[in-house]
């Protein structure tokens, strides 16, 4: 008889069969194989907020499978994931298949090497991690299935909050408040263009006046700096200090979850949930250990297969030891591996990987190996220049040894300033005042959100994809077209209905003190049930008092436009997919109607009586459609220009920063640029 080995997926199941021998037989629990039930809370909180588990529809035919399998077998294994999440499911696997002693083995890469040595060092399931794992999910399951249905009453149907989700939530509400309070503030700079003899000119920034600094924002106005300008072009220049030094950049350590999604978006612009699919079918494949860690930790083997690719491909100056990190954030699980590739010497280009997989290997690969090399080295020269009272500084760098830029780039500035000796006189080519205004904050990018997620202590980092994407689905944000999250009227509404009579549950550092506390309960210092009876308590009181006092929060503006039906003053409201326009005799009377954000004075060259109007779909993406519709449903996503193709007539449009024709048959034109319109992207 041989052993049954279960895994979560169908790729994982065959990566790991490669490994075992006639011994084994490994099958899929494709994915999990218990869950709360939909479409009721699925909690008793009577009765110490028991959890009532089924097994969803999709998952049955594995179940029978698995049931099947399991009374054959010798013995039973679960190779589930080695996080909370992977311990819950072979919890969940034990349960429904009567395994009285199962064995639990857990990896940090899919490896013939590691599953050997797992097989080797089996466990019993850890129930500490479970519990924090189920914790998480009751909490979750309280928050969303009490408090959506106040959102449907007071807001408008289809909406959602959640524990993690609404604080996200209120991170970009109050940055697009940060955004529209700002008053820009002027300031001036001075730079002299200066050169020494026949040499190479070079810049100087202004910096000192009297021997004290000059602020960023020290010259207010074009005056100021006009008065500047009169001293400085009648001043001569001499070098006053000249520091020459040789400086260091570092490595970055190799990814964790949080780091591989940020840089992922920085590098790749892959969206949060499109990293962690594909790092997902990368770790199954056998080529990276586990994606979702917060370690940096590395393990000797790993250690040492770096050294000897930097060795072999680079040479004894680009390794200067085996380099180990430590992690800056509070629980995190240094026992588990940081994210790198399973074997450095497999090669992207050779491993059939389609061209998200290889883009996203590369990354990891590179960050991986960087990681383990030598410092870049820079010569960096600091000159200080007096003219009269004022001072300048000039700074040059230039790259002296790559080091771990060799494989693994990053920005960094090279600027070559001639040679030049304290006593050197220099003389003024010309003066450049430059006027500045200071800069809202930015808007965040699912990088810059990410990150701020993970400082504050909110969510982890394997549930950064699902935040982001569940508030998107909402219509709570959207992206602008520099890809950077924008906050809707809608998500303005949620959030601060929700700031204003649920204080806790957009409260950041309540959340984050709510993940200390499943920390603490996944490594066995706190109990999950205290922690439920202490949160939900408070909660379920002010809930049932605020579905009395608050009164739907209805959003009218008048548009000063007739209802074409009935006559009646149109209104726009505020609805489940963000604003719209309607009659303000509803319920009597249902038109409807898009609001129209711009017009673009582009008449619609299929129908020629209406005109394109830019929209948007239930997730936020713009399009361009006739404003006719249903009458006519022509639309296309690139915003059109008015003009015309010479070629062939159709309509030109802007894509990025080119202009193409609208036409995929054109010579000038992109392929799938013209789409019919349903119903879906009203």
């Amino acid at each position: 008889m041989a052993k049954l080995v279960i895994v979560e997926s169908p790729r994982k199941a065959s990566t790991i069969k490669q490994f075992l021998g006639k011994g084994y037989e490994v099958k899929s629990s494709f994915g999990h194989v218990r869950d709360l039930p939909k479409g009721k809370l699925g909690i008793d909180v009577e009765k110490n907020f028991e959890p009532s588990y089924v097994i969803p529809t999709k998952a049955r035919k594995a179940v029978t499978e698995l049931k099947k399998a399991a009374a054959k077998a010798e013995a039973t294994v679960l190779a589930t994931d080695e996080d909370r999440e992977g311990e819950a499911i072979s919890f969940h696997l034990a349960e429904i298949l009567n395994l009285k002693d199962p064995q639990r083995i857990v990896f940090h890469e899919i490896t013939k090497q590691a599953i050997e040595e797992a097989l080797s060092n089996p466990r019993s399931i850890d129930q500490h991690l479970v519990d924090a794992q189920q914790a998480r999910r009751v909490l979750d399951r309280l928050v969303g299935y009490k408090l959506s249905p106040f959102l449907w009453k007071k807001v408008a149907r289809g909406l959602s909050a959640g524990r993690v989700q609404s604080s996200a939530l209120r991170l970009l509400v109050d940055r697009e408040r940060e955004i529209q309070k700002f008053i820009p503030e002027e300031y001036w700079s001075v730079e002299a263009e200066l050169q020494k003899e026949k040499a190479v000119s070079f810049l100087a920034q202004l910096a000192k006046r009297n021997g004290k600094a000059v602020a960023k924002l020290g010259i207010k106005t074009k005056e100021d700096a006009e008065g500047i300008v009169r001293e400085l072009s009648t001043a001569s220049y001499m070098v006053e200090n000249v520091e020459r030094k040789e400086t260091k950049r570092n490595p970055l350590p190799p990814f964790t979850t949080s780091t591989l999604q940020q840089s992922s978006w920085n590098k790749l612009k892959f969206a949060a949930k499109l990293t962690m699919q594909t790092a997902q079918q990368l770790y199954e494949m056998g080529l990276i250990s586990y994606h979702r860690t917060d370690s940096l930790h590395l393990s000797e083997f790993a250690l040492q297969k770096a050294e000897e690719y930097i060795l072999e491909h680079h040479g004894k100056e680009y390794w200067q030891g085996s380099r180990q990190f430590k992690a800056k954030q509070k629980g995190a699980q240094e026992a588990h591996e940081a994210i790198r590739p399973t074997d450095p010497f497999r090669d992207a280009q050779a491993l059939s990987l389609n061209p998200r997989q290889e883009k996203l290997y590369r990354l990891i690969w590179q960050r991986f190996m960087a990681s383990q090399m030598s410092p870049a080295l820079f010569d960096t020269l600091s000159v200080d220049i007096a003219a009269g009272t004022w001072g300048l500084k000039a700074k040059g760098q230039t790259l002296k040894f790559k080091g771990f830029l060799a494989v693994y780039s990053m920005a960094y500035e090279e600027a070559e300033l001639p040679a030049l000796a304290e006593g050197d006189r220099v003389h003024l080519i010309k003066l450049i005042p430059s006027q500045h205004f200071t800069q809202p904050p930015a808007r965040y990018t699912e990088a810059s959100l990410i990150k701020m997620l993970e400082e504050l202590g909110i969510g982890r980092p394997s549930t950064y994809a699902s935040i982001l994407s569940t508030n998107q689905d909402r219509g709570y944000i959207l992206k602008d077209e520099q890809k950077r999250f924008v906050a809707t009227d809608l998500g303005f509404a949620v959030a601060d209905l929700l700031a204003e009579h649920f204080p806790k549950i957009v409260d950041l550092q309540f959340t984050a003190s709510m993940e200390e506390e499943l920390d603490d309960i996944a490594g066995g210092k706190k109990e999950w049930l205290p922690m439920i009876k202490g949160f939900y308590g408070p909660f379920a009181e002010n809930l049932e008092k605020k579905e009395q006092e608050v009164q739907k929060q209805i959003v009218v503006e008048e548009t000063g436009k007739l209802c074409p039906e009935c006559s009646a003053p149109l209104v726009t409201r505020l609805g489940r997919f963000g604003k719209f326009v309607a009659c303000s005799k509803f319920p009597e009377c249902r038109h409807t109607e898009p609001v129209e954000e711009e017009k673009i004075n582009v008449p619609c060259p299929k129908c020629k009586e209406g005109q394109l109007t830019p929209k948007r779909t239930r997730k936020g993406k713009v399009f361009y459609g006739c404003n006719r519709y249903p009458a006519c449903d022509f639309a296309l996503w690139d915003k059109p220009t008015g003009e015309k193709c010479k070629e062939c007539g159709s309509l030109l449009m802007e894509k990025g920063k080119q202009i193409k024709c609208s036409n995929s048959e054109c010579v000038n034109g992109v392929k799938k640029r013209f789409t019919k319109r349903k119903k879906s992207v009203e």
